[in-house]
């Protein structure tokens, strides 16, 4: 009657700072909460956004580019640290979180903290929960060819797209 409880090990400060990858992958911290670390590595990219957007002033074609470096830093960084952690998508891995999250605020939250609030709420939903084209995907990253960064960012990325789905249909019915 006892369900098998899976154990994941939650990664030390010395594991982090060991190499940049863990560094990067764990969202400069983030990955290291015990709890929820996919919630707080999402919190994490949502200051990061607002403290970028604020200090540098990107504008869109500077948040292509980030986004775009992004993802391929994630795939790199989470590759590295997935092998040496011996599991093939570490739930302390938040850069996925992170890039997909950035994704998110760029394209569909531009302004307002309201708008920005029901993003993070959406993406958690679809990230967390994992509704069906999410959890095809989460599938998917766990057959061959998968294994690494592109399997560990590809179920957030869906997420995100779906984020951005779900806020363009509300925005094409309502007038928003």
């Amino acid at each position: 009657m006892n369900a098998a409880v899976e154990h994941v090990p939650v990664p030390s400060v010395r594991f982090m700072c060991a190499r940049l990858s863990h560094l990067i992958a764990l969202g400069f911290g983030a990955g290291l909460s015990r709890w929820a670390p996919g919630t707080v590595g999402t919190l994490w990219a949502w200051a990061a956004f607002l403290l970028i957007d604020a200090l540098a002033a990107p504008g869109d074609a500077g948040w292509a580019v980030i986004i775009g470096m992004g993802v391929l830093v994630g795939w790199w960084a989470s590759t590295a640290t997935a092998r040496r952690a011996g599991m093939a998508d570490p739930g302390f891995v938040v850069i996925d979180e992170v890039v997909a999250f950035w994704l998110v605020l760029w394209m569909a939250a531009p302004g307002g903290l309201w708008g920005q609030v029901v993003c993070f709420a959406l993406f958690r939903c679809f990230d967390a929960a994992k509704p069906g084209p999410v959890a095809w995907a989460d599938q998917v990253c766990k057959g061959p060819g998968w294994r690494g960064g592109w399997g560990v960012m590809f179920d957030d990325l869906v997420a995100a797209f779906c984020t951005l789905l779900v806020i363009a249909l509300w925005r094409f019915a309502w007038g928003g």
